[in-house]
C-alpha cells in the first residue's frame, strides 16, 4: 500500500498462534511507533514467549525452526489489550470475540471499508472456490464455543467480505460461515467414531482425513501446493486436535443425525 515499514503505527491480532503472531515482535523491533492491540488473554504469552514457543514445538516437531524461526518477546509498553466491556481501540474497528479457534481469538471489523478480519474464525481457504477447511489443531479447540461464534456472533455481522489468514478476500461470509459449521461437525463425528472403534480405527481415519483434505483442495491449487500446505499444516494435526477436544470434554461429542 505504499506506506514504509517504520511508519506503521497499529498491528491488531487475533490470536497468538505464531503464524497469525510470531513475526509481532519483530515488527515491533522495526517500528518504533507501533502498538500491538489483542486480547487480555493472548498478551502474556507475546510478552514472555518461551512457552507458547514450547508448545508450538510439540505441535510441529522438527518443522518449528523452519516455519517460525526466531519469537522475539515484545514490552509490555507496545501492547494494548483488549478485554470484554472494553472500547474499539481505534475508530473504525470493532473487536469481535470469536472463540473455537482458540479460546482469546478475535475478529476485527474494519468498519470504514466493511471487512471483517477474521483470523482463524471462518476456517482454511486456500482458494475463492475451494471447500472450507476447519483449522482445529491441538490444544485449545473448542467446539460448542466455536458453534456459538458461527451460529450467533457472526450471524448479524454485515459486511461486504471478509479476509482469511489463510488465505485472501472472501465475499460470502454467511455461506462460508454455515459451511464450517458443517465442516466441524462432520469432523467432530468422524473422529467420535473412531475412537469408539478404539487406536487402530482412530490411526486409520486420521491418515484418511490428511489424504482427503489434500485432495478436497488440490484441483483448485497449482500443482502440489495443496500437499505442501497440509504438509506444514498437517490436516491429521486438526484431526487429532479435535479428538484432543472430544476426549477431555465427553459433553461435546455429537450425536449421529
Amino acid at each position: 500500500m505504499g506506506i514504509p515499514l517504520p511508519d506503521l503505527r497499529h498491528l491488531l491480532l487475533t490470536h497468538v498462534h505464531l503464524d497469525h503472531a510470531g513475526a509481532a515482535g519483530h515488527l515491533v523491533e522495526r517500528c518504533p511507533r507501533l502498538t500491538v492491540h489483542l486480547h487480555e488473554d493472548g498478551a502474556p504469552h507475546l510478552v514472555e514467549p518461551e512457552k507458547l514457543v514450547a508448545s508450538t514445538r510439540r505441535t510441529f516437531g522438527e518443522a518449528h525452526d523452519r516455519l517460525w524461526g526466531d519469537v522475539l518477546p515484545i514490552p509490555k509498553d507496545r501492547i494494548r489489550v483488549w478485554a470484554p466491556g472494553v472500547s474499539s481501540p481505534l475508530p473504525g474497528i470493532r473487536p469481535i470475540p470469536t472463540p473455537g479457534h482458540i479460546a482469546h481469538h478475535l475478529a476485527w471489523e474494519a468498519e470504514r471499508v466493511g471487512l471483517l478480519f477474521a483470523g482463524d474464525s471462518m476456517g482454511i481457504l486456500l482458494h475463492p472456490d475451494a471447500p472450507t477447511h476447519p483449522a482445529t489443531p491441538p490444544p485449545a479447540v473448542d467446539l460448542p464455543a466455536w458453534r456459538r461464534t458461527l451460529t450467533e456472533t457472526l450471524a448479524p455481522v454485515d459486511v461486504d467480505g471478509f479476509v482469511a489468514t489463510h488465505f485472501g478476500l472472501h465475499r460470502d461470509l454467511h455461506s462460508r460461515r454455515l459451511e464450517l459449521l458443517q465442516a466441524l461437525e462432520k469432523l467432530a463425528l468422524r473422529v467420535h467414531r473412531a475412537m469408539s472403534e478404539g487406536p487402530e480405527a482412530e490411526e486409520a481415519d486420521a491418515e484418511a482425513f490428511q489424504r482427503e483434505s489434500v485432495s478436497a483442495v488440490a484441483g483448485y491449487l497449482v500443482k502440489g501446493r495443496a500437499r505442501q500446505y497440509f504438509t506444514n499444516f498437517s490436516a491429521r494435526k486438526d484431526w487429532e486436535g479435535m479428538r484432543f477436544h472430544l476426549a477431555r470434554n465427553p459433553d461435546a461429542r455429537p450425536e449421529p443425525s
